[in-house]
């Protein structure tokens, strides 16, 4: 197996970067692009609030929420998961915060900031939600009940690809459309694991539940 780091430790240190890289845009832009900035315009404060306050609560539910099935991970997952968030906040910052940087509309603005935050909390919820049906100490599933847990079996990804959707609508930056990308197409790899799990976990036989056979893996209806 190599050498392991659990899950915990491996999601902090993650989700770390992008909490200490983030704010290098705005406080050394001079060190970053030769020159001070501009005065920031209200979708760049905005986009800074939006982007620490997922990664503070990404951690705070890694420390407080999550329980994980399996205890480690190889060693590398950090390396290479790192990589991947600490690359994007640096390119999204870099581009959010330049002195060319255009806003959208305001109007744009308005409607997808506010449906940003609407989803950050879909996620919180659903997060704590499925932390619930976990007794501590155990890897012991449930079927996930009402809500958009009847239409799909993770709706916490669901809400995660939307809530960065919403905030490249009204941050628009290419970087960060290519991070939604990236995160919408691993998240839709993961649902559709979880999705079969649950359907071979839950099959009705022997006693055990079935699994609602309608309920989608990641897209209500579809897929």
């Amino acid at each position: 197996m190599g050498p392991q780091i659990s899950w915990r430790a491996v999601f902090i240190i993650e989700y770390l970067g992008p909490l200490l890289i983030f704010p290098i845009f705005l406080m050394r832009p001079a060190i970053i692009y030769g020159t001070d900035l501009p005065p920031l315009v209200e979708q760049q404060y905005s986009g800074f609030v939006a982007f620490m306050f997922h990664y503070v609560k990404r951690e705070l539910e890694t420390l407080l929420v999550h329980k994980f099935s399996n205890s480690t991970m190889p060693i590398m997952n950090v390396f290479k998961n790192s990589i991947y968030y600490w690359g994007f906040a640096a390119g999204i910052g870099y581009f959010l915060f330049h002195p060319l940087y255009t806003p959208v509309k305001i109007g744009r603005y308005a409607v997808c900031m506010a449906l940003f935050w609407f989803w950050e909390v879909a996620n919180f919820v659903t997060h704590a939600y499925l932390s619930s049906l976990r007794p501590p100490g155990t890897a012991v599933r449930k079927i996930p009940r009402d809500g958009a847990f009847e239409y799909v079996s993770c709706p916490n990804y669901l809400f995660e690809i939307l809530a960065w959707m919403s905030f490249n609508l009204f941050t628009s930056t290419l970087v960060g459309w290519a991070f939604f990308a990236a995160g919408s197409a691993q998240m839709l790899v993961w649902a559709l694991k979880k999705h079969r799990n649950y359907q071979k976990e839950f099959d009705g036989k022997d006693g055990r539940e079935l699994y609602p056979p309608g309920r989608k893996a990641l897209i209500p209806f579809i897929l």
